[in-house]
């Protein structure tokens, strides 16, 4: 049989077209990344847990979404790509368990903290409680958006406990997220705010003058879940085990979380 330059060069091309490409795929896919929308209150612990994560499981990469767990609620509910979401209470995971958007197996209660007022560091106001919020000095206080910010959620139920709602109402400037709030009482665009204890403390130009009352609110909890839909299901289980073990519980109370008991 007589193979000619033009045979040779259709069959050198065959084979080129059929290399296996599949193995270089493969090499591609071997690091799992796992999405985590998650409350931006937990920032700062998140962050530090990713390194110690990523270093023991060199095959998994962390990107977090950070955001008012209302906001990350939203987003997951129109189709954002989430393999974790963790909130900063359970009304937002409660209303996408409604609509089978998360596998409620798997959900577990993380972390609480404490819901605190705060003011500038060179604040003169005398200010040692949520009551005082109707006082005349207190032009405007930060609140977080109560139906997308957990924070701003059980602020105003601190305030409707103490039968003062309906008298500082209008002095709440709304804000997107409890960051927003910390910044505006640096920066004194606000006489005081309403925050959780961690993020109070991850500022050394505000103090916290007052803690919310016990019973005046819902218990604080940081769930975790799995989202239904997540194409590395075994892996952001993995995660969510870590995250509620005593390493990462341990990595949380570093940051002020205590674990919910």
């Amino acid at each position: 049989m007589c193979i000619t330059a033009t045979t040779m060069l259709l069959l050198t091309s065959a084979c080129m077209e059929h290399k296996p490409i599949i193995s270089t795929e493969h090499s591609s896919n071997s690091t799992i990344e796992l999405n985590v929308s998650a409350a931006l209150g937990l920032k700062e612990a998140l962050l530090d847990i990713q390194k110690d994560y990523e270093a023991s499981h060199p095959n998994v990469k962390i990107v977090y979404n950070l955001a008012a767990a209302g906001v990350l609620q939203s987003q997951i509910e129109q189709g954002a790509p989430a393999d974790i979401f963790i909130s900063a209470a359970n009304t937002q995971v409660d209303a996408l368990e409604k609509k089978n958007l998360i596998d409620a197996s798997t959900r577990r209660n993380l972390v609480s903290n404490s819901l605190v007022l705060i003011v500038a560091k060179d604040s003169t106001l005398d200010l040692n409680g949520f009551n005082d919020l109707v006082k005349s000095e207190v032009i405007h206080y930060g609140l977080g958006e109560p139906q997308t910010v957990p924070a701003g959620q059980y602020g105003v139920e601190v305030l409707k406990y103490l039968n003062i709602w309906d008298k500082v109402q209008s002095k709440a400037v709304l804000a997107k997220d409890v960051r927003t709030i910390l910044t505006y009482v640096e920066t004194g665009d606000v006489e005081a705010g309403i925050v959780f204890s961690t993020v109070a403390a991850t500022s050394d130009k505000v103090k916290i003058v007052a803690t919310a009352p016990n019973g005046s609110h819902e218990s604080i909890v940081f769930p975790g879940v799995v989202l239904t839909n997540s194409p590395h299901h075994e892996a952001a289980q993995d995660f969510l085990n870590y995250l509620a073990s005593p390493t990462g519980m341990k990595m949380f109370q570093k940051y002020g979380f205590t674990a919910f008991l």
